[in-house]
């Protein structure tokens, strides 16, 4: 209720007030009469049986509300009296049922409800078999109270009718006082208050009436039924609220001789037996599905583990259960009843089809004795929610229809120990699908793909104990470990790349080791089989049969990095050691880079079959459509769920880091139209590639993962360097691939086709020119290390070379050059004190040589190529300064001037750096400017080489002589 500030009324006013302080001044004259000889009589006889003691308990409560509805009355009795002896003027706030009428109607609820309970549990005939001393007289007493009592009339219904009727009768003289008022006041807020007073006791009288005529039908029911059911059916506060003898409704397949439905519970009794059903978890449905007989018309029910359905004889029958169905969901879902308990006319909403309860299932099936907490819907478990077993497994996450369907953490006990398996994954219709990690109880972590809750596709499994560690990262099937896959053996120190069968090397596999050994056999069951090649660590290479101790065995040929070829049988007797019968052959004296520099695994495993579980995901992420709910599952972990899930989610291949730009599926396809354009779509690849949300991105990081697997630490070995150079291709072809894949999706979600290409380049040649400078960055220390392996022996000899050049000064360097004298820049040899010009060093051509420098400050081959290119242009600028004219240099002029730039910035690895360019440079570059320009540079390297190589000779010819 509103109300108003007090104001002065008339004398209508005044007589109301009157009237009511008489009313009060009776009322509460007649409560301390009940409470003397009623109330007090009763309190002092507590029963000795447990039932009575139960009753007990609800009286004590009873009598509690009854002292405070009197001492209310007495309180707001003081207040009209001391009002009316000392004030002249009147108003709203001195008829306190208008004052307090929030007080008053909540105090007159909870007593009645108390009572009604009292009612339901037999109460009032319990109390009347009291054997006090009290109750002798008590037929007397009671006459007082009831005008119409005869001797005829029992004990337990006079307690009835003396705790209710008189306050129902007060509340009564309420209503007629506030009408009275009501009826001469003028039309305004104060009438306006009264009025609205007026309609809650109305309501209040409506509800009292209802909850007594309630308890008395509950009372009846539980006469008519056997113990059995009374016992375990039977509490206070629940009410019957239809009963299938009253209104007649017949279950689905005989399944109940009677149906009771009670403001908290469905029940359905056959036989001696029957079934509840908490009223939180009943839906209704009126479209019955079933075919019912003719002149039947059916309502399908259902909860969380049966579905049945009641059948009417008529539609208005089959209406009202339908409604009185709903309204006690309903109220049973809000927690109270209400006010009054059927709606004002008879009307209310629907109960929500969503909705939040535990419960535990109890039937035979997958979620046995586990119990469910979280959100429902028709049924079933639909949302977030909780389930938990009794021996100890519970799984937290995303429902739909009954089913795990979304993300969802697992934790599985494991036996025999007190450590459990964590599984943080995507679920598909109550089975593991797609990404997920498992943190398994024995120190092992698998981060991959499942499908029917087992390990399925790609998938990182490591084991990070101190006892025998390792890490596998490749192809899963069936939950073994399938088709090329990388083991590192952390113990032993090797890396085995190849593949699998049945959690067993199997097929060709390449095993490297921390000492620079490295082999390729051919493998089955874990066992080596046939002939291999081994290249050891001294640049030997053993072509034949070896043990796993690496012992040659049978025929065998070894050449040796000299040239010399031992070929022939070899043998390993105890404690002879290693004998070999055939012949030498020495008459190759040379280096042979055929077998120094063999590669391997490039026929074995061709790179379009390695690592194609990562690609197979992506790929049917957009044959799915891309739908924003199974990113995650395809794609790895990213979108951010409930608070509690937030917390142990984690990502595919990275954690999350700040991102500048918010990656929606949605904004994703919209940005591809809108980014198609050469320098856009550079920028946007670059952006989508750096991120660890977008699907490029994520695809990026996880073939990083992949290629760090294979080719860092132990897999640093020269032999797989054309391993991994194509595959870095193929990784920025297949980018490119994914990239025209979700831009025709795009497109054609608009309804567009897409744009045919107008500068005749093809996708291998768009991958290199856009993407492969763009991921180049993830791949190049990995990358660039096998290069610098690869081209150890010929960069030392490069070092060794430019050491001997640094020891000349400038003018003697470039006259060791043969560089013409014409060109010199002397200007540039600023001499202080006591300084001669010819032992002046790092003075000429310092810009130039400055700008090579800066070779080794980027990875891109592009920008590589960019610096070489000003380096020229420094040289050109440099020698056009000298002469005084624009200059053009010759090749002849070039190399020389080129070859003293190079010597001076001394930079470490160039051959590593050179053919690294020249593999990776975009192919429309061949035989331009910067073709030419790396030529340059590479002769520069090779006549540098050169030197310290003819020195060397040079110096062993002259000792021999």
């Amino acid at each position: 209720m509103s109300w108003l500030t007090a104001q002065p009324m008339d004398m209508c006013a005044a007589e109301a007030t009157a009237s009511l302080l008489q009313v009060e001044e009776t009322f509460s004259a007649c409560l301390a009469r009940i409470d003397a000889l009623i109330l007090k009589p009763l309190l002092q006889a507590e029963p000795c049986d447990q039932k009575g003691k139960e009753n007990f308990k609800l009286f004590l409560l009873l009598n509690d509300l009854f002292q405070a509805l009197w001492n209310l009355t007495e309180e707001n009795y003081r207040i009209l009296k001391q009002k009316c002896s000392t004030s002249e003027s009147f108003c709203i706030q001195d008829i306190y049922t208008v004052w307090k009428g929030d007080l008053f109607l909540s105090l007159h609820i909870r007593y009645f409800v108390t009572f009604a309970n009292y009612v339901v549990v037999h109460g009032f005939e319990h109390a009347t078999k009291s054997k006090s001393e009290a109750w002798k007289d008590h037929k007397a007493v009671l006459k007082q109270f009831l005008t119409d009592f005869t001797s005829e009339t029992s004990m337990s219904l006079a307690l009835y009718t003396v705790l209710q009727k008189p306050i129902r009768d007060h509340i009564d003289q309420y209503i007629l006082l506030l009408t009275k008022l009501n009826e001469v006041l003028k039309e305004g807020s104060e009438k306006n208050v009264v009025t609205s007073a007026i309609k809650e006791y109305v309501k209040l009288q409506s509800f009292i009436s209802q909850v007594l005529d309630e308890a008395c039908f509950t009372k009846s029911l539980w006469k008519s039924l056997g113990y059995k059911f009374t016992d375990m059916l039977c509490v206070p506060e629940r009410r019957l609220l239809e009963d299938s003898k009253n209104l007649p409704i017949s279950a689905s397949m005989n399944r109940s001789d009677r149906i009771l439905l009670f403001d908290d519970v469905l029940v359905l009794i056959q036989g001696n037996s029957f079934q509840s059903f908490d009223l939180k978890l009943v839906w209704v449905d009126e479209n019955c599905r079933e075919k019912s007989a003719p002149g039947m018309y059916g309502l399908r029910i259902i909860t969380p583990e049966e579905t049945f359905f009641l059948f009417a004889k008529d539609p208005q029958m089959k209406a009202v259960w339908q409604w009185k169905l709903n309204q006690a969901v309903r109220q049973a879902l809000n927690g109270k009843r209400d006010f009054p308990l059927w709606g004002k006319t008879g009307e209310g909403t629907e109960p929500p089809s969503c909705r939040f309860f535990t419960y535990v299932f109890r039937l035979e099936g997958k979620f046995k004795s586990a119990s469910y907490e979280g959100e429902w819907h028709w049924g079933k478990p639909h949302g977030k929610g909780t389930l938990k077993w009794r021996d100890g497994r519970n799984h937290v996450g995303d429902f739909k229809e009954g089913l795990e369907h979304g993300f969802g953490i697992c934790l599985v006990p494991r036996q025999s120990e007190d450590r459990y398996d964590c599984y943080k994954c995507h679920w598909y219709e109550g089975k593991m699908r797609g990404y997920g990690i498992c943190e398994y109880g024995n120190d092992m972590v698998y981060k991959g793909y499942f499908k029917d809750n087992v390990r399925q596709g790609f998938g990182i499994l490591e084991k990070f104990s101190a006892e025998h560690p390792f890490k596998y990262t490749g192809q899963w099937e069936n939950d073994k470990k399938n088709g090329y896959g990388v083991w590192e053996d952390k113990d032993r120190g090797e890396r085995y790349i190849g593949t699998w069968l049945d959690d067993h090397k199997h097929g060709q596999g390449i095993v490297v080791t921390q000492s620079g050994v490295c082999y390729q056999r051919t493998f089955h069951a874990d066992k080596m089989v046939g002939s291999g090649i081994l290249l050891l660590e001294d640049d030997s290479v053993y072509e034949g049969n070896f043990t796993e101790d690496l012992t040659f065995v049978g025929k065998g040929k070894l050449s040796f990095a000299n040239g010399f070829i031992l070929e022939g049988t070899f043998t390993n007797k105890s404690g002879q050691g290693l004998q070999m019968h055939g012949t030498l052959n020495t008459s190759n004296e040379q280096l042979d880079d055929r077998i120094t520099k063999a590669q391997l695994g490039l026929e074995e495993f061709p790179v379009e079959k390695r690592w194609k579980g990562i690609y197979d995901q992506f790929l049917e992420f957009i044959h799915s459509g891309c739908k924003e709910e199974t990113e995650e599952s395809f794609t790895g972990f990213h979108i951010q769920t409930s608070k509690e899930l937030r917390k142990s989610q984690e990502y595919l291949f990275c954690q999350r880091g700040t991102e500048d730009v918010s990656w929606k599926i949605e904004d994703i396809l919209e940005d591809l139209v809108q980014h198609q354009g050469l320098e856009s779509l550079q920028t946007y690849l670059e952006k989508a590639l750096k991120s660890s949300l977008h699907p490029l991105g994520k695809l990026l990081k996880a073939l990083a993962i992949a290629f760090q697997a294979t080719y860092s630490g132990i897999g640093a070995n020269r032999h797989l360097l054309t391993m991994a150079q194509e595959e870095v291709k193929y990784y920025a072809k297949k980018i490119w691939e994914f990239y025209q894949g979700l831009l025709h999706l795009a497109l054609e979600q608009k309804g567009q086709l897409p744009a045919k290409c107008m500068d005749g380049d093809t996708s291998d040649q768009k991958a290199c020119n856009v993407v492969l400078p763009l991921i180049l960055p993830c791949f190049y220390p990995e990358l660039f290390m096998l290069y610098m392996l690869y081209h150890e022996r010929e960069d030392d000899l490069y070092c060794q070379g430019i050491m001997d050049l640094s020891l000349f000064p400038d003018i003697k360097l470039l006259e060791f050059l043969d560089v013409q004298k014409h060109l010199w820049p002397l200007k540039d040899l600023t001499l202080t004190t006591n300084q001669r010009q010819s032992l002046i060093k790092d003075k000429c051509f310092l810009s130039a040589t400055e700008c090579l420098q800066k070779l080794i400050t980027t990875v891109d081959p592009r920008e590589k190529l960019v610096i070489l290119q000003k380096t020229y242009e420094e040289i050109e600028s440099t020698v056009s300064r000298v002469v005084d004219k624009d200059y053009k240099l010759p090749m002849d002029d070039l190399l020389p001037l080129l070859m003293y730039v190079v010597s001076r910035a001394k930079i470490q690895h160039l051959g590593a750096e050179i053919h690294l360019i020249r593999d990776l440079m975009e192919p429309t570059n061949r035989g331009g400017l910067y073709d030419f320009l790396l030529t340059a540079l590479e002769s520069c390297y090779e006549h540098i080489r050169r030197i310290r190589l003819h020195q060397r000779e040079n110096c062993h010819v002259t000792h021999s002589s």
